[in-house]
């Protein structure tokens, strides 16, 4: 059975660059924002639904999903984003946990922002939080994405609080200092996730 280690944190925490630190150790990284894509990739049957149900002008002229257009479409809609949610959930789950089988690594990443709140902690082993304060996720994300305040604050509010995600962290790693401090704080859970492999083994 895959050893799997979920790692979360809220918007402008850095999963990414701690994922990537993981990647360098050899380990296989399955993100859920990666997977979200590749469900609605031109041929898919997720994007044929939806271009089905909400029509072709969703589709830019090489055949892609216009994400702007359709976010613009379910923002003010609750039931459209349900009934989007609904087609997109159980794919997205599905090739997950297809590619969580096929991983080669000791143990692989399942990197997801809503890891807790879509229930995906139930497929890991361990649940990893990428930790920084609140003022620090607003100044990284409004520096990164250039998005207004207002915006990066409403999706921080969408996430779950970060003392929810602390509590329910088997691991924290915290991401407020250098990269090398990164590094070094992935190192020493790399090796603790090794022999925790081991000892499943065994």
């Amino acid at each position: 059975m895959t050893y799997v280690v979920g790692v979360t944190g809220g918007i402008g925490s850095g999963k990414s660059a701690a994922t990537a630190e993981f990647e360098k150790l050899g380990i296989t990284v399955v993100d859920a924002d990666i997977v979200a894509r590749q469900v609605v990739m031109p041929g898919t049957p997720c994007l044929r639904a939806i271009a089905e149900h909400f029509g072709r002008d969703l589709l830019t002229d090489k055949g892609e999903l216009d994400r702007k257009a359709l976010r613009q479409k379910i923002f003010s809609d609750p039931a459209e984003k349900d009934w989007l949610n609904s087609l997109l959930h159980p794919a997205i789950r599905e090739e997950i946990l297809a590619q969580l089988e096929q991983a080669c690594s000791p143990y692989v990443i399942l990197s997801a922002p809503l890891l807790l709140e879509n229930n995906l902690d139930k497929y890991c082993q361990r649940v990893l939080v990428v930790d920084v304060s609140e003022e620090l996720q607003l100044q990284r994300t409004i520096r990164r994405d250039e998005s207004p305040k207002e915006e990066v604050e409403a999706i921080m509010k969408a996430q779950l609080s970060r003392d929810a995600r602390l509590l329910k962290a088997d691991d924290i790693l915290n991401n407020e200092g250098s990269i090398g401090e990164l590094r070094q704080q992935v190192n020493q859970l790399h090796q603790r996730y090794l022999s925790a492999t081991v000892a499943q083994e065994e």
